[in-house]
């Protein structure tokens, strides 16, 4: 199992910003990820950067770490400009980049453009549409495609990626159509676990049964798309789950234990935001860094 952490935008990147990527590499994470948005619920009122642009200063200030969205949405991007702007990113970062993608939710960053908010279906619908697009335009040199949702026009991806034939794909994804996406075109699924669970009280016992329903369906999709299960990638994002393991090194090792048993392959862990709900010590934070992994094997 790999251990990864999100950085949210919040801090000036000579005021912080800039020292939480370098700390990172230094910490040993596999990968350092960020949330592309452009405001973000309680948060929407603080400082808050953009991704791309975050990412690609930290691929300056980085040489190991692998770095990436988590995620990307449709909810404000569009596969051809998205598609060229992860293409530079994948340059400058000499092919360290993962795009973690989804299908987005309702708030702030689905209507900021003036759209009406989609509908659930709308929304699976446009995902279905963006990925497969976005996965043509990072793989050859020039794309033309007339869809319901997006169009493109002779879109110029040259020379194409670094990572061959493109940045690997990480696919948020919990309903029917979303999972056969992450299925089809993903190199690693994605899960929070249940919102609706971290948002009624459930408990650590009822997410780790509602996750482990969920990767019995990826599987199943899986299966259905001739895809080798055994393969794929598993990443567990924390921080909406009833579970609080950032709390002591102990209490993650306990949970992230939980996890490497039903078969994860990463965990995420953001780092603390102070006065938010990632509101956490750095010191454990960083001993977990550090420690958790080791100890994690040691007790297995």
């Amino acid at each position: 199992m790999r251990l990864s952490t999100v950085i949210l935008p919040v801090r000036r990147w000579n005021d912080g910003g800039r020292d939480q990527w370098v700390r990172a590499e230094r910490l040993g994470f596999h990968a350092a990820y960020t949330y592309d948005h452009l405001s973000w619920r309680n948060l929407r009122d603080r400082t808050w950067f953009g991704a791309i642009p975050t990412l690609t200063a930290a691929a300056g200030v980085t040489e190991r770490l692998r770095l990436g969205t988590m995620v990307t949405s449709p909810n404000f991007r569009h596969p051809v400009t998205m598609a060229k702007e992860l293409l530079t990113l994948d340059d400058v970062s000499g092919g360290r980049v993962t795009l973690g993608v989804g299908a987005g939710a309702a708030g702030f960053d689905a209507t900021v453009l003036g759209q009406e908010p989609w509908s659930p279906k709308e929304r699976a619908d446009r995902f279905a549409e963006f990925v497969p697009l976005l996965e043509r335009l990072l793989t050859e040199d020039a794309v033309s495609h007339e869809g319901t949702f997006y169009s493109a026009f002779e879109a110029r991806n040259i020379p194409g990626c670094l990572q061959r034939p493109r940045i690997p794909f990480a696919v948020a994804a919990t309903g029917p159509q979303a999972m056969r996406v992450a299925a089809r075109h993903g190199q690693a699924w994605v899960t929070f676990g249940d919102m609706k669970l971290w948002q009624n009280g459930g408990t650590p016992e009822q997410s780790l049964e509602a996750i482990r329903e969920q990767m019995a369906r990826f599987d199943d999709a899986c299966v259905a798309e001739g895809r080798d299960v055994a393969a794929l990638n598993r990443i567990l994002l924390t921080g909406v789950t009833p579970d609080r393991p950032l709390e002591s090194l102990d209490a993650f090792v306990d949970f992230a234990g939980k996890y490497y048993a039903l078969g994860f392959t990463e965990i995420v862990i953001h780092a603390p935001v102070p006065d938010s709900m990632f509101e956490a010590s750095e010191e454990v934070f960083e001993r977990i860094a550090t420690e958790g992994m080791a100890q994690l094997t040691g007790h297995r």
